[in-house]
């Protein structure tokens, strides 16, 4: 039960929070704050301050404007210095990230009279690494014989003139203290090529045996991490600590209370965590590579004891395993019926999927060899890793000089972890799914490899319910999960499945403080054509679009196909094409800034774009007056995951178009509506181009589930 001193401790910070700003309460924040504490500081605790009983798991459904970071923030950091543990808040997005660093929690501090710390922890990708830094300042294009053998991995790179001034300006700014080495704080914007020169990822890190080690920007951010009350990261970042066991990156989970914000993308995030994939062709390719450039490594610096040894028998696998990768190519590539097909991106991904996970009995059998070859390869690398950190610390017994070794490590560690990833991959491919459990989604895609083509090997779970389950619900201290996109067709049952909450997991809706009915209205017009026929379909989108958003200074077009999308446009007027600008053109970001430009400068400017328009757009006042969906967002037919859960439901006497197409369609749609309204001012229209919300069972039910706009339906 929640202790009087902590509930009257949090209603103070309000109180105070409110006034500081000159705010009034908000029915639907007050209400977020109070569920909040009710689970996360009524948390019975053992002797050693571990979680007693059920797990302690809170769902919350804000909508957009309830001020939820502010809510969860007022309940969960007083609760978990109450309980002497640390608050972990994850975001989907960096852009939620930053501004809950550098703007909410900041304001929070400031306003609530609320005494904590906070910190940002990202992955080790968002920082520099010196030693790379310094091996490009000091030998450019002279890169050592042994880089230049594994040029392939990335690890041989030619510095023009223009890098050679980056980098010194990154130096000089780290000399005088103006520069972290977070990539995040450099003033200018970075091309992903020149950053991934200057990082590292785990694998390759030689860590304490770095001579870097003391300056290490990642190293000094993790260090600050350990002392603080409130970490913020991200989703990712809390698999990859649960992945090895939790405690190994962020807090242990035991001592933790987790806030997961844009919480609706956690189940997909632990999905895509625990998925594998491999190019046939392009393994092949580097097994090659690897073959030849360990030989050339041999023949340079003859050296003795295990190392030398190990060395040397990794080509004789690197070739058989190559003929594996081969022979494996051949028979996908005559077993396989691609099917042209897009993915929710609108990207082309033919694909050949094996129903019910089943991979015939000839490639199981030729993926199980190339396990096997991979686990040896793998194993190889992990010691000969082993060694060199060994030769890292001292000279004696490895034959190789403590310089070389740390030279050596991540190029060794960068063939390891590519080695690995395949080990996984055909183990995952080959494994026998448990009989009472969701199988894997396997399936081939085909995929671009240079001039020829290349043949993508993949499986992946297709629920997270049981890994989050059994990684973070039941072990955690406690957990807070919220998003303005929770429910399906009014209800938790959706996100319970996929999510894999716990029975006793508390469920709530808090209401956003947007006038539906008095900002908007939401439009269904009679376009005389069936979505399901897409020629009709888009023919009458290019007939009425045009007078439709008449008068709408900025309009959101969305589309669920990049088909429909392109021929829509293909389609209208010359002159009145200029006014749109469509997703894939320029980077999203430029996109959105070039529309709001042209909103600025008093034009209309319409936007068409796909799934990733639908949300975590933020286009308030006239950058967005009319939302236009030209159909209700079914997910792709063809999405192997989503193709084999619907199997696995149906194989279990379940509807899945019921359980699972409905549902997910009514959240999309949500979402898409979401980008109407981003503050209590905004104003505007959404036309929905798809009568089945009026003409079908399961249209009414999506229908009903929708912001409570104005409704004009013809």
């Amino acid at each position: 039960m929640l202790s009087t001193e902590l509930k009257t401790q949090i209603q103070g910070a309000y109180t105070r929070f409110l006034e500081a700003k000159g705010l009034k309460p908000r029915y639907g924040q007050r209400l977020m704050i109070a569920e909040v504490a009710k689970v996360l500081g009524a948390i019975e605790a053992d002797d050693e301050g571990r979680r007693d009983g059920e797990p302690a798991i809170v769902t919350v459904e804000a909508g957009t404007g309830t001020g939820k970071t502010v809510a969860y923030s007022l309940a969960a950091i007083p609760a978990a210095k109450a309980a002497g543990k640390r608050l972990v808040i994850a975001t989907a997005t960096v852009a939620l990230q930053e501004q809950i660093v550098h703007k909410d929690l900041p304001d929070l501090m400031r306003n609530s009279g609320l005494d904590f710390s906070f910190s940002l922890a990202k992955g080790r990708g968002r920082y520099l690494c010196l030693s790379r830094l310094d091996a490009l300042l000091q030998e450019g294009q002279a890169q050592s014989a042994t880089a230049q053998l594994f040029e392939d991995e990335g690890f041989h790179i030619d510095v023009d003139e223009r890098s050679q001034k980056l980098y010194g300006s990154m130096i000089e700014k780290l000399a005088g203290n103006r520069w972290d080495g977070d990539r995040d704080s450099w003033p200018e914007e970075l091309d992903d090529s020149d950053w991934a020169r200057l990082t590292t990822d785990h694998s390759q890190c030689t860590s304490r045996h770095c001579p870097n080690f003391q300056q290490c920007a990642f190293y000094k951010a993790r260090e600050g991490m350990t002392k603080v009350d409130v970490i913020v990261t991200n989703h990712d970042m809390v698999l990859a600590d649960l992945a090895l066991g939790g405690g190994a990156v962020l807090p242990d989970p035991r001592d933790t209370l987790y806030v997961f914000d844009e919480g609706h993308h956690l189940p997909d995030k632990a999905i895509g965590h625990f998925a594998h994939f491999t190019r046939l062709r392009s393994t092949a390719d580097w097994l090659g590579q690897v073959e030849k450039n360990l030989t050339k490594l041999l023949a340079q610096h003859p050296l003795p004891g295990d190392l030398g040894r190990l060395i040397e028998a990794v080509p004789e696998i690197a070739r058989d395993l190559r003929s594996q990768q081969q022979f494996m190519f051949s028979a996908c590539e005559q077993l396989a019926d691609f099917r042209p097909g897009e993915d929710m991106e609108g990207r082309e991904r033919p694909r050949h999927r094996f129903v019910g996970g089943v991979v015939p009995e000839h490639l199981l059998e030729m993926g199980g060899e190339l396990k096997k070859g991979f686990a040896k390869l793998t194993d190889l690398f992990t010691r000969l890793a082993e060694l060199l950190k060994e030769a890292m610390d001292t000279e004696s017994g490895v034959g190789i000089a403590s310089h070389q070794a740390e030279e050596w490590y991540p190029l060794f560690g960068s063939l390891l972890t590519r080695a690995q990833g395949n080990w996984e991959l055909w183990t995952a491919f080959t494994a026998e799914d448990p009989e009472d459990s969701p199988p894997m989604a396997r399936w081939l895609t085909l995929a671009e490899g240079g001039a020829l083509f290349d043949i993508e090997v993949n499986a992946s779970p297709i629920l997270a319910a049981e890994t989050l389950r059994r990684n973070l619900w039941n072990i955690c201290y406690g957990a807070l999960v919220t998003s303005a996109t929770l429910t399906a067709l009014n209800s938790f049952d959706r996100y319970r499945m996929r999510a894999g909450l716990p029975r006793c997991a508390v469920t709530a809706v808090v209401p956003s403080p947007f006038q539906h009915a008095d900002a908007g209205v939401l439009r269904v017009p009679d376009l005389q054509a069936d979505p399901r026929d897409a020629t009709a379909h888009t023919a009458a989108i290019i007939r009425e679009l045009p007078q439709l958003v008449e008068g709408s200074r900025g309009t959101l077009v969305l589309f669920s196909s990049r088909k429909q999308m392109q021929d829509v446009f293909d389609g209208l007027e010359r002159d009145w094409r200029k006014r749109v600008l469509i997703q894939g053109n320029l980077s999203k970001q430029e996109t959105l800034n070039k529309h709001k430009a042209r909103v600025d400068e008093g034009k209309d400017s319409v936007l068409f774009g796909l799934a990733s328009f639908s949300e975590g757009v933020d286009l308030p006042g006239a950058y967005c007056e009319h939302v236009v969906i030209a159909k209700i967002p079914f997910a792709v037919p063809d999405d192997p995951v989503e193709a084999a859960l619907a199997e696995w439901i149906e194989a279990r006497g379940g509807n899945p178009f019921m359980e699972i197409a409905v549902p997910d369609a009514s959240l999309r749609l949500v979402q898409a509506c979401g980008r109407l309204l981003r503050s209590e001012e905004d104003r505007g229209t959404i036309t929905l181009l798809d009568r089945r919300v009026v003409t079908q069972r399961y249209g009414r039910a999506i229908l009903s589930a929708l912001p409570p706009f104005r409704r004009e339906i013809d």
